[in-house]
């Protein structure tokens, strides 16, 4: 296999056990030096779930319900009379919109 030779050729080695592999199509087995790879369809990749089927209205749920609870921690804050509304909405735009939109930079489309 072309990429245990490589790695090894650096001084890598791989960690059966810890190692996982995750196809956009059906695959049946993966296997290096006899052992085989366990098969997932989705994992967590720095914090965000990444799912074979490119599906990602889960993380875009997250993100929601975490800018919710960032909106309710600010309640108090938007409740109060003495702060005045343009700082309000600065606070949210700055506080909310970024929880909300942070990692969607790239397009999630059905296809």
């Amino acid at each position: 296999m072309k990429v245990n030779e490589k790695s090894e050729k650096v001084g890598l080695k791989f960690n059966i056990q810890k190692t996982k592999i995750m196809a956009s199509s059906p695959i049946t087995s993966w296997e290096i030096d006899g052992e085989t790879v366990e098969t997932v369809s989705d994992f967590i990749f720095l914090g965000s779930k990444i799912t074979a089927d490119g599906d990602c209205s889960h993380e875009i749920k997250r993100h929601l319900l975490l800018g919710r609870k960032v909106m309710t921690n600010l309640d108090s804050i938007l409740k109060n009379r003495d702060i005045t509304l343009p700082t309000k909405f600065c606070l949210v735009k700055a506080m909310v919109f970024l929880v909300v939109m942070c990692g969607f930079e790239l397009d999630c489309e059905e296809s």
